[in-house]
Formats: structure tokens, sequence, C-alpha cells
């Protein structure tokens, strides 16, 4: 079976569906857009029988590894209510753009480490993934922090969502980078804004766009799954200091990881960069396993993230 990579798995209207949720946000407030979101996120459950199968599959590899927050073998109640969960995750990001999420409400892990960068005014390279909502990190971090945040993203719509995120916020310091490639230009103007103690946040579980193949197999909840060498790649290019971060929605508040990943620097040695990039790839895949054995309901991944092409899977290890 041919492997169907992520991004050909339409993001059904998500940008004006965005920035419609955005409208109906400021002139009737979330308890109405919930109305709106949650028939809609109904509708997709029905409809999208690739996304349910995957949510299912999911679920069920998570229960089978000894997930404490899945008591009883996941079937379409299970899989409905991870959906409703992404709904969830849309009004919250709409909330924290929005000025509605109180630092308060926020809990932190690791957080001297971030403190740290600051105080240095040290650059730094932040790998997150599609587990859990870093929208509320990143909006957090810019309403208290003078420091400029690049996230690269794998979509067409860079350019309409950072005119969305500045029409909420004139001063907002995030910068969405449209990314189809990570070649030398890129990684250039990125060392040049690390070097000015700006931050740079890559997603670690999507493969890339423009080369499905440039993967590493690793071990992911019991099983291999291809995960992308671009961020290790990237990071030792940057030669600055590499956090994994994490921002959990934990009951009706948050919690923001911030865990070391590579101190004071990730370095790639040529005559071992194979196996360097199976390691790393494996750190980061581990610990990703282990968050989202507890809180499987915010994976947000709703494609069949280990399925291998034949090639991939006579690759694996590798």
């Amino acid at each position: 079976m041919t492997r169907t990579p992520w991004y050909q798995h339409k993001e059904r209207g998500s940008a004006w569906g965005l920035a419609f949720c955005l409208w109906l946000y400021r002139l009737a407030g979330r308890g109405v857009l919930s109305l709106v979101v949650y028939p809609v996120i109904l509708y997709f459950f029905i409809t999208g029988g690739q996304a349910r199968r995957a949510s299912k599959a999911f679920l069920r590899r998570v229960y089978q590894q000894g997930s404490p927050a899945l008591t009883s073998y996941p079937g379409n109640w299970a899989s409905f209510k991870h959906f409703l969960s992404f709904a969830q995750a849309i009004l919250d990001k709409i909330d924290v753009w929005m000025g509605n999420i109180r630092i308060e409400q926020v809990s932190y892990e690791g957080y001297d480490r971030f403190e740290r960068l600051l105080a240095q005014k040290q650059g730094a390279v932040f790998i997150g993934s599609h587990l859990g909502n870093l929208e509320v990190c990143r909006a957090l971090g810019q309403s208290q922090y003078p420091v400029r945040i690049n996230v690269l993203v794998f979509t067409a719509h860079a350019p309409f969502f950072n005119q969305l995120l500045k029409s909420l916020n004139q001063d907002v310091e995030l910068n969405l980078i449209q990314v189809t490639q990570l070649g030398p230009d890129i990684a250039i103007m990125l060392k040049e804004r690390v070097e000015q103690g700006e931050f740079v946040v890559i997603m670690g579980d999507r493969t890339p766009v423009d080369n499905p193949g440039r993967t590493c197999n690793v071990p992911f909840l019991g099983e291999p799954a291809a995960f992308s060498q671009g961020p290790v790649i990237l990071a030792s290019l940057l030669e600055c200091p590499v956090l994994q971060l994490f921002c959990m929605r934990d009951g009706e508040g948050f919690r923001i990881i911030f865990e070391d990943f590579a101190e004071p620097k990730l370095a790639l040695v040529r005559k071992e960069r194979q196996q360097q990039l199976v390691f790393w790839c494996g750190r980061y895949a581990q610990r990703l396993a282990e968050v989202a054995k507890l809180y499987p309901m915010q994976w947000f991944n709703f494609f069949d993230f280990w399925q291998l092409s034949p090639q991939d899977k006579g690759q694996s290890g590798k």
C-alpha cells in the first residue's frame, strides 16, 4: 500500500474557516461559536472515515501501551470525544489570541530553562508537535516577553495567517514562515535570527513536504513510525540550545513543559551522521510517546501515523 503523505490530506477550508470563527467570536463570544463548531465537528466525524479510523487506531494503540487516561478499549464514543477535544483546541486557540486566557490558568515545568534563555538573550530552537496546543504557548509568550518567535509551517496559508494575527494584535512578534523545503536560504535566515536572540519553533511530527523520504523510522508507541530528519538537521545548523516543547490542556488550565533536548547545541558528526539522526529522532519520539500516553485525546494528527511505504518498511531503524 502506498503511503499517503500527511500534507495530501487537505485541511478543508482551514484558513477561511479560522477567519470565520474569529469573526463570529468577536461578534458573539465563545458560547455562540461553540454552537457552530461542535456541529461542524460532528459532521466531520460522520463523514471523515479516514480521520475517524486513524483516531480509533491511535487511541487503541495508546490503550494497549498502558495509557492511564484510557480505562476501557476505545471505540466510536472515545473517537468522538477525541474529535470534540480538537474542537475545544480550536476554541482555546482563538481564546488565547483574543487575550481571554489568563496567565493564572497556566502552570509550567522547566520554566527555569526558558528564563535562562531570556536572561542571556540567547536564541534557541523549540521542537514541538501536534500533541496539545502550542498556540497557547506562542501567544502567552508574546504577551509577556519582548522576543520574536519564528514558527516554521508547512502550509500555503502562512501569509494569510500572519495578516490574521496582526489584525488581532498589531504588536504581535510571531512570524509564521511558510516552508516547502528546508534549503540553505532558510537555514541562513534562521541562523541570523537566532544570533539576534530570536526563537525558532518547528514541529517534529510531520514528514517533509518536499522529500517524504528524508525520515528516520524509529519506535513510537510500539511500532516503527517515520519522523522527519529536518528539525534535527536544522537544529544542528543553527548551533544553539534545543528544547522540546509541549503545551497541554490540563483541566480548566494549561500545562507548558520546557525540556532540554540538546544543550549547549546539537552537533552531528559527519561520519556518524545517520546513526546520530536515528538517535535524535528516536529521543524525540520516545518523549512524545510518553506525553501522548498521558494526554491521548490531545493528539491532533488525524491520519495513519504508522503507515509506512514498502520502501520505508525496508529501511526501518535506518
